[in-house]
């Protein structure tokens, strides 16, 4: 009969960003045990608080099935000798797998007759598994950070007080550290925090809920949820809900009780996403704002308790966030006593990484790469991005960014707009960091995607130019987020832009920096840059093959590479793309970068040579218009039609004929056909 497992870790407060994280590898880990030990089961569903993780597994089976397992041996020639006495080899066969020499059997396979150990091992029952899964399970959690505690040899990410384990209802006897499982859980660590029996996953919910604890995480968020959206309608307006900031509160309380505060209007002055940053990111509050979308001075906290008098903690965290907002206006104010040109110069005394200079250093590299891209893509906004990328990190040396770094950009946006400085601008300064997170929001103008390219580009260089290059676990400047941004705004915005002109111009800049081969920098960083474009593409849906036969042909314009590998998917998945693909192959493989030697039609000895050569001429112009004018489905169609002539002349002739001058001949009408598609796509590439 099959049974419930339930499993409860009781500790003390485990950050609420470890939750989510631990209990996917919660129900991986009970997966993978339960499939390697053949235990079957229906469902796995996993639970967390801040104070406790748990999975429950419905349907787990009682015993592991019985297994039969059947071992080959040596040949039976080998096995027994001419009397028929078995041989050492079948003798020690049988020892190894444990069976005497007379329970072997003969069976006959296609290599001939060989010996056979046909063994049954009777499953064990899935209680006595759990002894060894459990402990397995509970050690095999995964933190970011993790602890030990007295003098334990045990680690967890915050110490563990309590274990309940159930299967049936029947506790299953383990121990981790000094602890003992048992069936007692415990509710809210203030306002019931006695222990309680329980039998099972059910069980357990119920009596969490009536010791004020929600224990089932979609349960507690979808509370929160209602509970602010109602209390933001009483308070006059709605919520501006964060979804980030829902997640994390839901698992910082085990009792949601929503509470509104209120805060002084003068403060409204002071730009909105310092209001939100300091309420959403450093006191844990949801915004309320009014119909017309404006912040009202309202807040909304989620507490842990249910306080006898509300009022009380209202107050307190209404002293909190008035605090806060007091020096957010004091340094405002303080900020604007001085315009943020002026700040420009104490960048030289500031250090952006210490081989590679001061900040005010990588803001002139910078410049200058943006006045490149400027003069490339819009030489009427020249004036407006190298203001931009001069005033880009003026808000470093600010108080109001001091205080709260998050707000670089959004800061420097706010004064140079209180200071008159033009639209675009203002716009720039903020925007030249974005994106901030992969899939994020994109510069909008031509001004601030100048400025965020060369400040991405100047980034990976200059690391990449003095040995800080990512690894596979570590990437502390978050190069490769750099890198897919600066692809993305290329690709948004339709920039012809060559990467390796860029980074040569980038590398140009920073000569001076560099602590290693600078041409060996070059193609790291251009190779850096391909991968994550090899990355993006496949993760868009291209087929992997035709992603890296594209991007191995050339790499260069990544808006160009795209429209290569739109063309080539599409003619992948035309019903005759796998013998074309077969044939341009074979080509490839006989030519291996092909013959410099010019085509003579006079050594021609047959009519398919004749015809692919015509072929070939008649395509050429047609390839070279099309890919000219960027139109790749064109110049592979034009080049699909080769197909049948390439075919006719595989089957017509021999191409390493024994005329040393026919053969060079008949090499070099094939390199022409290779270099039809030679700088669109390497067909060897393609998996046919």
């Amino acid at each position: 009969m099959a049974k419930e497992l339930f499993l409860e870790i009781g500790t003390e407060e485990i950050p609420a960003g470890f939750l989510p994280k631990a209990m996917l590898e919660m129900e991986a880990l009970i997966r993978k045990e339960f499939e390697a030990n053949y235990i079957g089961f229906l469902e796995v569903k996993t639970f967390a608080t801040p104070r406790r993780l748990a999975l429950a597994v419905t349907g787990v089976v009682e015993q592991q099935p019985t297994l039969r397992t059947k071992s080959m041996g040596p040949a039976k020639q080998h096995a027994f000798d001419a009397a028929g006495n078995p041989t050492k080899a079948a003798e020690g066969f049988a020892r190894g797998q444990g069976v005497a020499v007379a329970d072997l059997k003969v069976v006959v396979t296609d290599k001939g007759e060989y010996l056979c150990a046909e063994k049954e091992e009777a499953g064990r029952p899935t209680s006595e598994l759990l002894r060894e899964i459990l402990p397995r399970l509970i050690s095999g959690i995964s933190f970011r950070k993790s602890m030990r505690w007295k003098d334990l040899d045990v680690r967890f990410a915050r110490p563990v007080h309590w274990i309940v384990a159930l299967y049936g209802g029947e506790v299953v006897p383990l121990a981790f550290g000094e602890l003992h499982s048992g069936n007692l859980s415990r509710g809210h660590r203030f306002m019931a925090p006695q222990a309680f029996a329980v039998s099972g996953c059910d069980d357990w919910l119920q009596k969490c809920r009536d010791h004020f604890v929600m224990a089932d995480p979609e349960e507690r968020k979808a509370t929160i949820r209602r509970q602010v959206e109602e209390t933001a309608v009483a308070a006059g307006g709605r919520v501006s809900m964060d979804e980030n900031l829902l997640d994390e509160v839901t698992y910082l309380v085990e009792d949601p009780t929503p509470l509104c505060g209120t805060f002084e209007e003068r403060f409204l002055a002071l730009p909105r996403e310092l209001l939100v940053t300091t309420m959403r990111h450093h006191q844990r509050y949801f915004t309320v704002e009014g119909t017309d979308g404006r912040l009202l001075n309202r807040f909304i906290t989620i507490a842990n308790t249910r306080p006898a008098d509300p009022d009380v903690v209202i107050r307190g965290n209404g002293r909190v966030i008035r605090a806060r907002f007091s020096d957010a206006m004091f340094f405002w104010e303080e900020d604007r006593k001085a315009k943020l040109e002026t700040r420009l110069a104490a960048l030289k005394n500031v250090i952006y990484q210490a081989k590679l200079g001061t900040s005010f250093e990588k803001v002139e590299r910078f410049t200058a790469l943006a006045r490149g891209l400027a003069e490339r893509f819009e030489p009427a906004a020249l004036e407006l991005t190298v203001r931009a990328a001069q005033l880009a990190k003026c808000d470093l040396e600010t108080k109001m960014v001091y205080e709260f770094p998050e707000l670089q950009g959004i800061m420097g946006r706010e004064y140079a707009r209180l200071e008159g400085e033009p639209p675009r601008v203002v716009q720039a300064i903020s925007e030249h960091y974005l994106p901030v997170e992969a899939g994020g929001t994109l510069p909008q103008d031509n001004v601030g995607a100048f400025v965020s390219v060369a400040d991405k580009i100047d980034t990976i260089c200059g690391c990449f130019g003095v040995g800080l290059i990512p690894t596979g676990s570590a990437d502390p400047y978050a190069l490769r987020r750099s890198a897919i941004g600066i692809l993305n705004i290329l690709l948004e915005r339709g920039y012809r832009q060559s990467v390796p002109a860029l980074v040569e111009e980038s590398l140009e800049l920073l000569a001076a920096k560099l602590t290693r081969p600078r041409d060996q920098v070059q193609v790291e960083v251009v190779e850096f840059i391909r991968l994550r474009l090899v990355n993006m593409l496949t993760q868009r849906g291209f087929p992997a093959d035709v992603v890296e036969a594209v991007l191995a042909a050339r790499f260069d314009d990544p808006l160009d590479a795209v429209a290569r590998v739109e063309a080539l998917a599409a003619l992948k998945a035309e019903a005759g793309f796998e013998p074309l693909a077969v044939a341009f192959k074979r080509v490839g493989n006989i030519i291996k970068g092909g013959v410099d030697a010019p085509l003579e039609p006079a050594l021609f000895e047959a009519d398919c040579e004749r015809l692919l050569a015509q072929a070939v001429a008649g395509a050429r112009a047609t390839v070279a218009a099309a890919v000219a004018a960027g139109d790749y489905v064109a110049a592979l169609q034009a080049i699909a039609a080769l197909r049948a002539p390439v075919d006719s002349f595989f089957e017509g002739v021999m191409v390493m004929s024994d005329k040393a001058e026919v053969r060079t001949n008949r090499l070099a009408l094939l390199t022409e056909v290779g270099r039809l598609f030679e700088g669109i796509a390497d067909f060897a590439k393609i998996a046919a």
